[in-house]
């Protein structure tokens, strides 16, 4: 079988060649580097035209990656990167398609398959190959690649990766509160699922707060559930960022990157100086949350996100910690005491459309009036009086 269609089948797997590593500047912070260890230059110009548009270093690093696993595929069907067509971005599209995803790799025997839903959540585990986004997020990043070396007078005439016109024009001047409008997807691009987004029912709550076993993982859970604050930017603030009398924290928001306030219940405020207490005040500058073993050092949203996965087998769950900030914006948004924009600005949202997805109906929510809806007898059938009942056996077979 021709390697391309042994790639687009999952029978063959790309080379483990070049990757991806972090230098020592700003434009870009992270390089892409071929097998022989040098630099792919077109790739580093489009990074540091990335870096240089203010986008994160976060965001360098993904397109790194999404470059690598590109040329990684050119490399194995020796096709110089000007040279790409359509072609091979459908041998990408049919290989992430039907390759298994070895961040999927399940090295515990008795954890769940993948693609599994938890009976207890709700949630369906990890699927063992590339989720749609994924898939889709790879082919924004080929063809911004492209799209920028176009602007440069470089590479090939015409964009390899496929582009839906109807769906430009339809979204280039849609405003914040517009609805999204229905167009077609372009061609190679994957269907994406609209999951509405799933927070933790009281019952399940109050069990992982219980199984939490130390003041520092019970401040952080409160926190994280009536501040609505993501991972990252919670395990980041320092001891100045604390707002004791005004009840609230201080974090930098993901995207815009801006110092913002947001609001913390008083319980969660006393189970963090319940963990002060115990740990000691950091000094001014030095992040509040510290591992409890070993040296000290900060805790890392992967020493956290360690944490959830012990509770999560205690259990029988498959919480996330964003699944933290889901439960926070669910409780705002239907407990009945904020309005949708009050919500939108704790939670910073920037469209108000992904607020209102919080709105949504449970189906374990609808569990008694279900039952009461079953338990209902049949209503029993009338007939007017004076009619003889062969006659009315006769008509309505009864």
């Amino acid at each position: 079988m021709d390697v391309r269609y042994e790639l687009m089948e999952g029978r063959r797997a790309l080379p483990r060649l070049g990757r991806v590593v972090e230098v020592n500047r700003a434009h870009p912070p992270y390089a892409v580097l071929d097998p022989a260890g040098v630099e792919v230059e077109p790739v580093t110009t489009y990074l540091r035209d990335l870096a240089l548009g203010d986008s994160s270093p976060l965001t360098c690093r993904s397109y790194g990656y999404g470059m690598l696993r590109w040329f990684r595929l050119l490399w194995l069907l020796d096709i110089g990167w000007e040279r790409a067509t359509e072609s091979e971005i459908a041998v990408l599209t049919g290989w992430l398609r039907s390759a298994g995803n070895p961040q999927r790799q399940r090295h515990r025997a008795d954890a769940p398959m993948a693609g599994m839903v938890n009976l207890r959540t709700g949630k369906p585990t990890l699927g063992a190959g590339y989720a749609p986004r994924t898939i889709n997020h790879a082919l924004t990043v080929i063809r911004g690649f492209y799209e920028f070396h176009a602007h440069e007078g470089r590479g090939p005439v015409v964009n390899p990766v496929p582009h839906s016109a109807q769906r430009r024009r339809a979204l280039g001047h849609r405003g914040p509160l517009e609805p999204t409008p229905m167009v077609g997807r372009a061609r190679l691009r994957q269907r994406v699922p609209d999951r509405p987004p799933r927070s933790i029912p009281d019952r399940l709550w109050d069990e992982l707060f219980a199984a939490m076993n130390c003041d520092r993982d019970r401040a952080l859970l409160e926190i994280f559930v009536s501040s609505g604050a993501r991972a990252e930017e919670l395990l980041s603030i320092t001891i100045g960022d604390i707002d004791w009398s005004g009840q609230r924290i201080y974090v930098i928001t993901k995207g815009t990157r801006a110092r913002e306030a947001v609001p913390v219940s008083p319980q969660g405020l006393f189970r963090l100086a319940l963990y002060l207490d115990a740990a000691g005040t950091p000094a001014g500058g030095e992040p509040v949350w510290r591992a409890r073993r070993g040296p000290i050092r900060p805790l890392t949203y992967w020493a956290m996100r360690r944490v959830m996965q012990r509770a999560n087998t205690l259990l029988r769950t498959n919480w996330s910690l964003h699944d933290l900030r889901h439960t926070a914006a669910y409780r705002m948004a239907n407990g009945g005491k904020l309005t949708l924009p009050e919500v939108q600005t704790i939670m910073r949202h920037a469209d108000i459309q992904t607020t209102n997805r919080y709105l949504a109906v449970h189906v374990e929510e609808l569990f008694d009036k279900l039952t009461e809806h079953y338990a209902t007898p049949r209503p029993a059938r009338h007939y007017p009086a004076g009619y003889a009942t062969a006659d009315i056996e006769t008509v309505f077979g009864v």
